[in-house]
């Protein structure tokens, strides 16, 4: 199951999946881009639920809908870009409930309601933003990310008596929509990938092949991780 599926990291993340042989189901909020994500799909079986993780009536009824699963990769997030100084209770709450509270509880219900299998994998979508890096304007996303890096550790350990498996991947600038926004000027583009040593922002792909990884019985023995994959910015 792939959270955040309309899109990016999420979209890129199910179709390489389901090119790999396996059944995804897909969640998002906007039908219409989620539908473009389902109709390229290989092969057969996969599911789309319509849900905003943040609503806890919705949230529930995705539990109770969903079959057992092995795998669960949370995406879905959101970003915001304001000058520490000028934050408030507001866009705090809100980048929270979206980037850590969301994906949490998701994760604790199906663990709850016995939805995830034994010897599955959950796997979130961190960043090198808060963990490892700091950017101005960045102070809300940095901590929702460093909280949910944090949490990561505390979960597989917990959970690795039922064989569970937790990790988390953390990109650095990747080419999403927000690259496509207002939030970066090309000029900005040019800047940032100039620090990185292979020269280019991430494509969805390359993040999309650590998360398989990760769900993979190639990792069978990795838990409590944070995966860096950002071009070697972090070298510097």
């Amino acid at each position: 199951m792939i959270t955040g599926a309309s899109s990016g990291i999420g979209k890129a993340t199910a179709i390489e999946c389901s090119k790999m042989g396996a059944r995804v189901i897909i969640t998002g909020r906007n039908e219409e881009r989620l539908n473009e994500t389902y109709g390229q799909l290989e092969g057969d079986g996969h599911q789309q639920f319509i849900a905003d993780l943040t609503n806890e009536d919705e949230l529930a009824l995705l539990i109770h809908k969903l079959p057992e699963i092995n795998g669960l990769v949370n995406v879905a997030g959101i970003v915001k870009t304001l000058p520490f100084k000028f934050i408030n209770r507001a866009e705090l709450t809100s980048i929270f409930n979206h980037n850590f509270i969301a994906p949490v509880l998701l994760s604790q219900k199906l663990v709850k309601a016995k939805k995830l299998n034994k010897q599955s994998s959950i796997v979130f979508i961190s960043s090198i933003d808060g963990p490892l890096v700091a950017h101005a304007g960045n102070s809300m996303y940095a901590a929702s990310k460093g909280a949910i890096s944090a949490i990561i550790r505390s979960m597989a350990l917990e959970l690795a008596s039922q064989n569970i498996r937790v990790n988390g991947v953390l990109p650095g600038l990747t080419k999403t929509s927000l690259i496509n926004s207002d939030v970066i000027t090309e000029e900005q583009l040019l800047i940032e990938i100039e620090k990185y040593p292979l020269k280019r922002i991430g494509k969805p792909e390359d993040i999309a092949f650590a998360i398989i990884y990760l769900l993979s019985d190639a990792s069978s023995w990795v838990t409590g991780s944070n995966l860096i994959i950002d071009g070697g910015f972090t070298l510097l």
